[in-house]
């Protein structure tokens, strides 16, 4: 298995960088179920930031990149499941990938609520609001 960072998953999935998104697409093409390429929890909210702050891309095109990653069986992402239903709260939703993610992530460890002063993650994740 093969770690990758945020600055070659981003020119694969974006193909605008003349130099690095070719590259990009070889690397990610050479992986395979039995060699998958592997991404950090930290490199999908990179992705993420990026895409959305960077660059202005819509929050349900965001997702669907996402949802592409993760249908991949030569691509490995921590902790897949989690951030699938991430991406899909992302995809319906007003609330940040971040606070999705920090939801959906607390659930699968079993909290029974998860404390929070935004009142949209309050709202849409049913975080538990503090006043």
């Amino acid at each position: 298995m093969t770690g990758l960072d945020t600055n070659v998953v981003l020119p694969y999935i974006l193909g605008d960088d003349p130099l690095q998104s070719p590259k990009s697409r070889r690397i990610m093409a050479g992986f395979t179920a039995a060699n998958p390429g592997w991404i950090a929890l930290a490199t999908v909210l990179e992705i993420v930031w990026v895409l959305k702050r960077k660059i202005g891309v819509p929050r349900y095109s965001i997702a669907d990149a996402l949802d592409r990653l993760l249908a991949q069986d030569s691509i490995v992402i921590e902790q897949a499941d989690v951030v699938a239903a991430a991406a899909q709260l992302y995809r319906s939703l007003r609330a940040d990938f971040a606070d999705c993610l920090v939801a959906e992530s607390a659930k699968a460890a079993g909290c029974t609520r998860t404390l929070t002063f935004d009142q949209i993650a309050a709202r849409d994740l049913q975080m538990e609001l503090i006043d």
